[in-house]
């Protein structure tokens, strides 16, 4: 195996393949790099067996042939090389010589063949979104997918397709994102991925308008960004119905600058951090919002002018729920719904009905 290329395009491909290299595993050739060499281009494979990334780039190849490299060293020379072409060459004694101008590195080298190849998925069809979108979709809806190992299926986020909506749904049993976005589809799906692979899909993901396909089979989705492959496992189990959990009435509904409130609550969790659940109260009542905390270390009291249809409330909530749904909403006004005291509070923007927050409220005390 012989092939040369200019080193940035080397460090840009191990970058999105080294995204699923195992980090916990005791089989050595998982924390490895494919490299394959083939006609005018080069393959490049990592996986963890719940991701498998795969991206190809062309080069100018002197002898096809294949290797797996050790991921973090290979990526490390890579990176510190000049900014020059780079000769990477397969010698007989399983080494790999990486030569840049006044460099050369000779390395060990795995067996290929004992490298798992990824989940072979048919491709016949495919849902298309644009890169865009999607990149969005992600960062409004995945940071609300639990943490916790012991309930599986709210560690990841539903992709649910119906006619040409894509509703993508996160929740961790105290606050529940949902987006809605337009794809081109004309079979209804919906399927469990985990959150991490769609966190490492938003890595990979551009703001451009270009189209990502993606293809659902029972075990596996199948993501294809270009030249870019990705293949990842679904969470197995039955999600939970989120459509019964979203309230369609509400008693007061406040609209009020979203960088006002989210400029508020952050101030007041100042003090709210040092107490034990992070909660910030609202009162709200007429044209106002008051939003307080109290903790050891003392008090904070903010007020901030709303726009109130329906009746007074108070009501309090854990501020990093708030603050984490307000820093991702790109409207400048949002709407707060509240039924009363003890029911989820809803927050949507203003302009459109294409994303939901809803956030389980904390118990005040009586005293």
């Amino acid at each position: 195996m012989r092939f040369s290329c200019e080193k940035k395009t080397l460090v840009h491909s191990t970058t999105i393949v080294q995204k699923a290299v195992s980090s916990k595993t005791t089989l050595p050739i998982l924390k490895g790099i494919y490299i394959e060499v083939l006609e005018n281009y080069l393959k490049l494979v990592a996986t963890d067996l719940e991701i498998g990334i795969e991206h190809t780039v062309e080069v100018n190849t002197y002898q096809e042939g294949a290797v797996v490299v050790d991921a973090r060293l290979f990526s490390e020379i890579i990176r510190k090389l000049p900014d020059a072409k780079v000769e990477i060459t397969l010698k007989e004694n399983n080494q790999l010589s990486i030569k840049c101008e006044n460099s050369e590195f000779n390395i060990v080298c795995y067996d290929p063949q004992d490298f798992p190849e990824l989940p072979s998925i048919e491709e016949e069809y495919s849902y298309e979104i644009t890169q865009d979108l999607f990149k969005n979709m992600i960062r409004q809806t995945v940071f609300a997918a639990s943490q916790d190992e012991t309930r599986p299926v709210l560690t990841g986020a539903l992709m649910e397709i119906e006619e040409d909506t894509l509703n993508m749904v996160a929740l961790d049993g105290y606050r529940l994102a949902l987006r809605k976005g337009k794809i081109q589809a004309s079979i209804d799906n919906k399927v469990i991925l985990p959150a991490k692979t769609l966190n490492e899909i938003n890595r990979i993901l551009t703001d451009e308008e270009e189209t990502i396909h993606i293809t659902l089979t029972e075990n596996h989705a199948l993501f294809i960004i270009g030249t870019t492959k990705l293949i990842s496992r679904l969470l197995e189990g039955e999600f939970i119905s989120y459509k019964q959990i979203i309230p369609k009435e509400y008693k007061s509904k406040v609209k009020v600058k979203t960088k006002s409130l989210l400029d508020s609550i952050e101030r007041a969790s100042l003090l709210a951090r040092e107490g034990k659940n992070n909660l910030v109260k609202f009162v709200i009542d007429d044209d106002k919002m008051t939003i307080s905390s109290n903790s050891e270390l003392g008090k904070v009291q903010e007020e901030i002018f709303i726009e109130l249809e329906g009746d007074s409330i108070e009501i309090a909530f854990n501020s990093k729920y708030f603050i984490d749904a307000l820093k991702i909403i790109e409207d400048e006004e949002v709407y707060l719904e509240f039924t009363t005291s003890l029911s989820p509070g809803i927050l949507k923007p203003v302009t459109n009905d294409y994303y939901i927050y809803l956030i389980l409220p904390v118990r005040l005390s009586t005293n």
